[in-house]
C-alpha cells in the first residue's frame, strides 16, 4: 500500500520505519522545520535546549529492547543525575525510580536518526483528507505555495500528531473523531534561560511545588551536551491553561521571577525565550492502543494512547501505540 503518515514525532517516525519494513511506500507529511515534535531540541547561540520531552523512562520489556539496541547505536545513553523536589525553596531528595535515559547530543538526534531513509517531507501541513475514489487525498499547505495543494493519491492515512490537531482531520471518520475529543491535551509553556557563569546549584533537575513552575532542569548536565549554562522551566499545566494566551514576554517575566525563587539564585539570565506547547500532556488518555478503520483505511497513534502502561504523554506511550498501529494494519 501507499501510506501516507501525518506528524514526525516519535509516533509518527515509529510507525513510518514498521510499515516500510513491511514493504509498503510510505511518505512522512510534518508541518514544522525539523522532524522529532515535543522531543525537540531549540538551538541557540548558547547551544541546544531540550525544551519538550526531557527525558524518558522504559517499563515495558519491548521498549526496553528498543533502547538497548538505540544504545548500541549510541543514540541514547542513561542520564544518571541529581534530582531534588523544591517547596519554597526548600530541596528534598527525589527518591529512586527508574533509569532516565537522554539522546545524544540532544532529543531531537534520536529523530533525526530515525528518519534515515524515510520520505518526509518537511514544513508541509495537513488542512484536510480527501475520499477520492476508495483511496486517500491530502489537502497540503507549505509556505512555498501560496495554495494549498493535493497529495495522494494514498490506499491508507495515519494521524500521528495530538488529539486536538487530529480531531478535525477525523471528521471523515465521525467516531474516531469522537475518540479523540476525549483525550484533549494540556498546553505548557516552556522558559529557557542562559546564564553567562554557574549558578553553583547542588542539582540537575527538581520538581517544583507551590509555584508557577512544575519542573526545571539544566540541560547542560545531560551527556554530551555542550558547556554553559541553561536552564529549561516547564511551567504547571494549571498556569499554563489559566495563562496560555498571555503575551509570551510576560510569561517569561513571571516564569523567571518563579525560577529565581524557586531557585534562590538571583543571577540574571543572557537569555531568556519562551515556547509555548499548546498540547503537550493528555488530560484523559485512551485506554487502547491506537485507532485503526480497515474499511476506510484510517489511523491514529501518539503518546495519548495508554498502549498498556499507567498513564500517557511518555515516550514509552508514542512508541508502543505506533508498533501496535504497524502491526494491527500488518495482520
Amino acid at each position: 500500500m501507499h501510506i501516507a503518515v501525518v506528524g514526525a514525532g516519535l509516533a509518527g517516525l515509529t510507525v513510518a520505519r514498521q510499515l516500510q519494513a513491511q514493504g509498503h511506500h510510505v511518505t512522512v507529511y510534518e508541518k514544522s522545520r525539523g522532524v522529532s515534535g515535543r522531543m525537540s531540541t531549540r538551538q541557540t547561540e548558547l547551544g541546544g535546549f531540550d525544551h519538550g520531552a526531557q527525558y524518558f523512562t522504559a517499563q515495558s520489556d519491548r521498549f526496553k529492547k528498543e533502547i538497548a539496541d538505540w544504545k548500541k547505536f549510541g543514540w541514547v545513553v542513561p542520564w544518571s543525575t541529581r534530582l531534588v523536589t523544591l517547596e519554597n525553596g526548600v530541596s528534598t531528595s527525589a527518591g529512586r525510580s527508574s533509569i532516565r535515559y537522554v539522546p545524544v547530543p540532544g532529543m531531537s538526534a534520536l529523530g533525526k536518526q530515525l528518519a534515515h531513509g524515510l520520505d518526509v517531507r518537511l514544513e508541509q501541513q495537513v488542512l484536510a483528507l480527501i475520499e477520492h475514489d476508495k483511496k486517500w487525498l491530502l489537502s497540503v499547505q507549505s509556505d512555498t505555495v501560496a495554495i494549498p495543494a493535493s497529495a495522494g493519491p494514498f490506499d491508507a492515512v495515519i494521524l500521528a500528531i495530538p488529539a486536538n490537531q487530529a480531531e478535525p482531520l477525523l471528521s471523515v471518520a465521525p467516531l474516531m473523531a469522537k475518540q479523540a475529543v476525549k483525550a484533549r491535551l494540556s498546553p505548557c509553556w516552556t522558559l529557557m534561560l542562559g546564564f553567562q557563569t554557574s549558578l553553583d546549584l547542588p542539582y540537575d533537575g527538581a520538581w517544583v511545588n507551590q509555584s508557577r513552575l512544575g519542573w526545571i532542569a539544566r540541560d547542560t548536565a545531560k551527556p554530551m551536551h555542550r558547556a554553559g549554562e541553561r536552564w529549561v522551566c516547564h511551567a504547571s499545566p494549571a498556569w499554563s491553561v489559566e495563562h496560555l494566551e498571555d503575551d509570551p514576554e510576560r510569561v517569561r517575566d513571571k516564569l523567571a521571577k518563579a525560577f529565581h525563587e524557586a531557585t534562590g539564585s538571583w543571577v540574571q539570565p543572557i537569555h531568556a525565550v519562551t515556547h509555548r506547547w499548546r498540547f503537550a500532556q493528555a488530560v484523559h488518555p485512551l485506554n487502547v492502543d491506537c485507532l485503526w478503520n480497515a474499511k476506510q483505511g484510517i489511523g491514529v497513534c501518539g503518546d495519548w494512547f495508554a498502549a498498556g502502561q499507567d498513564g500517557a504523554g511518555r515516550v514509552e506511550n508514542a512508541f508502543l501505540s505506533a508498533l501496535a498501529l504497524a502491526k494491527t494494519i500488518g495482520t
